[in-house]
């Protein structure tokens, strides 16, 4: 870009891109909780004209929010019918959730041997949070902080592919984790599952965090479909195990 006198002028300011973005990563994220927290229910087409009212938004970002979505397996979106939240088959949960038990066992033995004092140490912060968030029956405030110490161990086993296959999987499997927790036994043994998380790691015992991780989210799949028998509708018959 040339000023009049042709001399080279800087670069145009940055700032409109950087809050287009943080608008589009905003509407990404609350449209996400929506469906994680059931808002936003497997199945229920998505009325533009409401959502856009609800987030204060025009069309514009939302419907780029949902082709993120939509990449992510989360929305579906139809030329004829529109977009709608993805609804996931009993048969597909119960292999989703057994695939996600071996990825999660695979990385908790990889963060056991690599994790850094540091990362270990904020892992045990959002741990007592979550804890505070357990006693005052804030499942949300819960989820959330589960989640991270989930995704901080992933972090920690240093393996890319792995942690986006991960990331990847989990994605269509929160609302479902999100659930299995509703249940005050169950949230219960969860908590005491995540005590016995913190505890292997800082002993850095790879096999019993795998364990713990893996038995932890079949457990949850159990639970799931204790609950919700045809937990994301429309599910075939559940195959013997």
């Amino acid at each position: 870009m040339q000023t009049p006198d042709g001399t080279g002028a800087a670069a145009a300011p940055l700032l409109p891109r950087v809050v287009r973005q943080r608008l589009h990563d905003t509407v990404v994220d609350h449209l996400r909780n929506f469906i994680v927290e059931g808002v936003l229910p497997p199945g229920m087409k998505l009325n533009e004209r409401e959502l856009c009212e609800t987030l204060g938004i025009s069309r514009t970002p939302l419907r780029e929010a949902l082709k993120v979505l939509a990449a992510e397996g989360l929305i579906e979106i139809s030329p004829n019918r529109g977009a709608s939240v993805s609804r996931m088959s009993e048969a597909e949960a119960w292999e989703a959730f057994e695939l996600m038990s071996g990825l999660e066992a695979f990385a908790g033995e990889l963060a056991c041997e690599r994790i850094t004092p540091p990362e270990l140490a904020e892992i045990k912060a959002l741990h007592y949070a979550m804890l505070a968030c357990r006693a005052q029956n804030d499942l949300p405030g819960y989820y959330a902080r589960n989640q991270e110490i989930h995704d901080r161990i992933a972090g920690a086993a240093r393996n890319q592919t792995l942690q986006q296959t991960y990331l990847t999987l989990n994605r269509r499997l929160k609302a479902m984790r999100f659930r299995s927790n509703h249940q005050t036994d169950k949230w219960d043994r969860a908590v005491h599952d995540h005590e016995e998380m913190i505890h292997a790691l800082e002993a850095r015992d790879g096999k019993r965090l795998a364990a713990i991780l893996r038995q932890h989210l079949l457990e949850k799949r159990a639970a799931l479909m204790q609950i919700h028998p045809d937990p994301i509708g429309g599910a075939p018959a559940m195959p013997n195990a």
